[in-house]
Parts: C-alpha cells; sequence; structure tokens
C-alpha cells in the first residue's frame, strides 16, 4: 500500500485520549479519540496546518454549524462538539460509527432489496429535513453513509453542502452520483439534484456499482458524464427487484429536473409503497418541521402528514375511542390533526335513567362522522397513514340498555309499583341459580380436560392468509476474534476466528487507507488474507463477518508491523 502523504501528528486534546488514524484527506485528517467524560469513542476530524487559509477555515467551521444543526437526525451523523486545538488546527469531535459504510458493503456484494429499500427511506428523510432547513448536501453517496452500532445508517460529511441559494454549486462533487445538470456549463444545482443522488444511492446498493458504471467497460470522469447525459438508466440484473422499485428509481433519476420527483420525502413515499407491495414492514419517515401545518390534500394520499418532529411510524395507529382522545388532548399530544381542535360535542346530551352519575356508562352517544379533515385508510394505503382521533359510534360502543317508560297517555303517569317477591320465591331462585352454577362449571372442566393444548393444534393453511410482514433488521452477529498478524517476503498475513460460524458464512475484508483513497473491498471464505506491504512500515486490514443473507458483524481491525 502506498501513502500520497502521511497523516499528520494528531493534536492533544483536552479529555480525549488518541487511539489511532481511521484515515486521511484533501483538507483533512480523521482521527479514533476516546473520550473520558463520558467515556466513549468519537470520530475527529482535524483540519490540516496548511489549509487553514480563511476560506478553507470559514467552509469547516460552516461544516460544523450544519451538521450541528442537523445531526439531531437519527439518519446523520452526530456532533458532539467543535474547537481549535493548542497548535491552532480546527476540529469537529463526532460520533464514531465503526461498521463499513455502504460503500464497502455494496461493493463485496449487492445489498438486498428490503435493507435497500429501508435505508433509501431513512437517508431520504435525513435530506427532506436538510432541504426544509434550506441546505442542499451536493454529494449524497454511499460512501458518504456511514452505519451505527445499531445498524441504522448515517449521513456525512456536509463539506460542500450549501444553502439554496448557493453560488458555487459545482465545487467538489462525485461524478458517479451527480445528475446532468451538474455538468452544465452553467452548473444548476436544487433540491431535484439530491433527488437525483438519492436515487444513484439506492441503485448502486442493489446492483453493486454506481448507475452508469459499465463493468469491464471505460469508466472515467469523462465517460461516466456522456452515459449520465445521454444514455437511459440500465435495467437492475436482479430477479428480486421489482418493476415498481426499477421504476421509482428510473423517475428520480429523470434527465430533466422537473419529470423527477419534486422533494426527498416523495421519492420515500413512493419507497413505501414498494414496501407495502412486497409485505415488507413500512419504515417510518421521520421529519423535522418548524413550518405551520399544511392542510392541503396531497395527489398520492396523506402519507406523511407533519406536525412539528413527526416520526411517521404506520404501525401505530391510536385507540378510538372517547379515553384516548381526553388523554391525548389534555397531553398535547399530536396525533395526525392538531391536538387542540376539539370536537363538537354540544350534541352529545346525556340521557337520564333515573341513575345518571356522570359515568359514561349512562352516557348514550349519538353516531359522530369522522371529521373531513381526518385522514381516510384505505387498503393501498394500510400502514402509512396516521389516523386522526376517531369515535366509536354509540350504536356499537358498550352501553347501559335504556328502556323508555310505558305510554300511559299522559307524561306524568306513573305504572304501579309491581307486588314484592315472597321470601319463598327468592329462596327457590337462589337454589335454582346454584345447581345452574355446578351444572356450568362441570361442562367448563369436562371440556378444558377433552380439549388438546393450544401448541398441538394444526396449523392454519387457509390460502387467503395475507403475508405476514418481515422485519429487514438484521440479527445480532458475533464479530471476528483473537486477530492475528505476521510479516515475511514483502506481505503481511491476517488471521482471524469466526466464534459462532454458520452455513454459508463468508468474510468481508478492506484494507484501510490513510491516504483518504478507496481501497478496495473482498469477500473470502478463508479466515485469513495476504496484503502486499509495499514500502509502508504498518498495514491494517478491517475484516466482518458476513452472513448468507448479507447481513454483517462490527468490524475487527488487524494491523501488522515490519
Amino acid at each position: 500500500m502506498s501513502s500520497k502523504r502521511a497523516p499528520a501528528p494528531p493534536p492533544q486534546l483536552p479529555g480525549f485520549s488518541y487511539v489511532q488514524v481511521l484515515g486521511s484527506g484533501g483538507f483533512a485528517d480523521v482521527y479514533l479519540y476516546e473520550q473520558a467524560l463520558p467515556r466513549r469513542r468519537v470520530a475527529v476530524k482535524v483540519l490540516l496546518a496548511d489549509k487553514m487559509t480563511s476560506g478553507v477555515a470559514e467552509q469547516f467551521q460552516a461544516e460544523a454549524n450544519v451538521m450541528a444543526m442537523l445531526s439531531t437526525h437519527p439518519a446523520i451523523v452526530t456532533i458532539y462538539q467543535a474547537g481549535v486545538s493548542d497548535d491552532g488546527r480546527s476540529y469537529l469531535v463526532m460520533e464514531y460509527c465503526s461498521k463499513p459504510n455502504l460503500q464497502v458493503r455494496a461493493r463485496s456484494a449487492p445489498i438486498s432489496v428490503a435493507e435497500s429499500l429501508r435505508v433509501g427511506i431513512q437517508v431520504a428523510a435525513a435530506v427532506e429535513t436538510a432541504h426544509r432547513a434550506g441546505i442542499l448536501h451536493r454529494d449524497i453517496k454511499p460512501a458518504n453513509i456511514l452505519v451505527t452500532e445499531y445498524n441504522r445508517p448515517a449521513l456525512t460529511d456536509f463539506g460542500i453542502a450549501t444553502t439554496a441559494e448557493g453560488t458555487d454549486p459545482s465545487a467538489g462533487m462525485s461524478i458517479p452520483w451527480s445528475p446532468p445538470e451538474s455538468f452544465a456549463d452553467a452548473p444548476d444545482f436544487t433540491v431535484r439534484s439530491d433527488v437525483w443522488a438519492l436515487g444513484a444511492t439506492v441503485y448502486n446498493l442493489l446492483a453493486g456499482r454506481s448507475p452508469f458504471e459499465v463493468p469491464g467497460g471505460r469508466n472515467g470522469g469523462a465517460d461516466l458524464i456522456r452515459r449520465i447525459e445521454s444514455e437511459p438508466l440500465a435495467r437492475l440484473e436482479r430477479a428480486d427487484v421489482p418493476v415498481s422499485l426499477f421504476q421509482v428509481l428510473e423517475r428520480s433519476m429523470s434527465k430533466r429536473p422537473g419529470d423527477r420527483y419534486e422533494s426527498a420525502v416523495a421519492f420515500a413515499r413512493a419507497l413505501q409503497k414498494v414496501q407495502i407491495e412486497l409485505a415488507h414492514s413500512v419504515t417510518p419517515i421521520d421529519i423535522l418541521d418548524d413550518a405551520p401545518p399544511v392542510e392541503d390534500e396531497e395527489e398520492e394520499g396523506e402519507l406523511t402528514r407533519v406536525r412539528g418532529i413527526v416520526s411517521i411510524d404506520p404501525h401505530t395507529a391510536p385507540a378510538a375511542g372517547p379515553t384516548w382522545e381526553r388523554s391525548a388532548l389534555a397531553a398535547g399530544l399530536g396525533t395526525g390533526v392538531d391536538a387542540t381542535a376539539r370536537r363538537d360535542t354540544s350534541a352529545w346530551a346525556p340521557v337520564d335513567t333515573g341513575t345518571n352519575t356522570g359515568s359514561d356508562a349512562t352516557m348514550l352517544r349519538p353516531p359522530t362522522a369522522i371529521p373531513p379533515s381526518a385522514p381516510v385508510t384505505t387498503a393501498a394505503d394500510e400502514g402509512t397513514i396516521v389516523r386522526g382521533p376517531q369515535r366509536i359510534p354509540a350504536a356499537t360502543a358498550p352501553t347501559a340498555p335504556v328502556s323508555p317508560p310505558a305510554d300511559t297517555g299522559s307524561p306524568q303517569a306513573t305504572a304501579p309499583a309491581p307486588p314484592a317477591p315472597s321470601r319463598k320465591g327468592l329462596w327457590i331462585g337462589l337454589i335454582a341459580a346454584a345447581v345452574v352454577a355446578i351444572v356450568v362449571v362441570g361442562a367448563v372442566v369436562v371440556a378444558s380436560l377433552l380439549t388438546p393444548p393450544a401448541e398441538e393444534a394444526a396449523p392454519s393453511t387457509s390460502p387467503s392468509a395475507a403475508p405476514v410482514p418481515q422485519d429487514p433488521v438484521a440479527e445480532f452477529i458475533a464479530p471476528p476474534t483473537e486477530g492475528e498478524s505476521s510479516v515475511g517476503g514483502g506481505k503481511a498475513t491476517f488471521r482471524w476466528i469466526n466464534p459462532d460460524p454458520q452455513e454459508g458464512d463468508t468474510y468481508l475484508w478492506q484494507q484501510v487507507r490513510l491516504d483518504g483513497g478507496e481501497a478496495t473491498a473482498a469477500n473470502v471464505r478463508e479466515t485469513s488474507v495476504t496484503v502486499p506491504l509495499g514500502t509502508d512500515t504498518q498495514v491494517c486490514i478491517d475484516v466482518s463477518v458476513r452472513r448468507e443473507n448479507g447481513s454483517t458483524s462490527d468490524p475487527l481491525r488487524i494491523c501488522a508491523t515490519s
């Protein structure tokens, strides 16, 4: 492995202990530190000393401000703090994501349809949040999507992000994921340009390569630009990718910006519909919106009605009924309609039965229609609509029966009181009730003895049973252990142990590049690899266990020193 430049010495930061280098780029180095209080591992991005010019320093500060403003979103890398080291270098302290980024994973093997849809929706929600804050990312690609300890994607690298009115939209873009308009003489980068990059990213996860890259062909910058500007999107050569998903990607990557989805959230909704078609668990869209609520109906149905900070979870529907509505209104909770907009209850008049004590059990309510502003659930949209509160009609609500008084011709007339039952009749009734109770209990006991246990019952084979949605979140996979290394003959050999081997297990490994370049990842079946040492004195690799379904473990880093 040859290095274009050695990483700069790590700065001394109060409260942090240096661990190792994570990577290097043209303007900054990234190091792994351990924070003393609270104790945790963090990634620290440090600007190079010779780049501390006014323009670069201002851009670095702008990146810190942008990420701090957006990093509370669950799909954006969290910024903990920023500052200037004792030797005068600016730095950012960020969340450390130890798992391989999505570019590394996609190059080793295409990612499953379920995970690609989930990641696409979560990252699109992060991009939509940035757009609503007036920020264009402009460099969305798999390498800029890290993976947290909880297998959630985390968008990073807002170094070239700009406001929607930015004056330099062409700086620093990555050609394979950039839209046609970015290569014009007067580049024009808009919200729909980020939508293109979102579609290109999901395509990359499914295909294992960028959308206009030709395997085995010429893939230089000029070749890619020509294809992006003039050639149609190639079909995905995967039998498990439905036509509807390719159509979503094709629309998001239309040559004309006006033909694409108008927003990142519209792209996310389209992916949700594919999940519904495939009977997958529908991923919620997390959006931060400080704007006033918009009540206009959307063309495709209200899959995402936003109120403040919203997690659009299709599996959560509030129970209907007065108890839920009172508690939600009292707490001021968002429910898909304004929590303070109480329904008119003037028509809910109590019916006096002579024993009314104010309890709901004696309130006979007439049926109440759902207000027009509340979204209506349909079969196609089930699982993606946030329902407003609705009340169970009185005809189905459990209320006490009310018997009308006898008609005697006069509203003031009262029926004569029935004669009191005799004591003898009372005793006869009690004895009869006891006998009936004994018979019922005996029948229940006999039935329970004759009924087989629930687990012995034959499973239902009804062909009309609806498919059960599957959760695409992968199970925990134990990472490799006991890493070893040896150096000899100009090569470094690395070995590891799989603590929980399963049939079909392979191992995803990647050489750690300190020069900031893209290292090639590989998938192997053996528990060892050999890497040329070159002119370097140290070589490191990251290796993870990869299950047959595509899920991967946390990586183990092994280093060899000559």
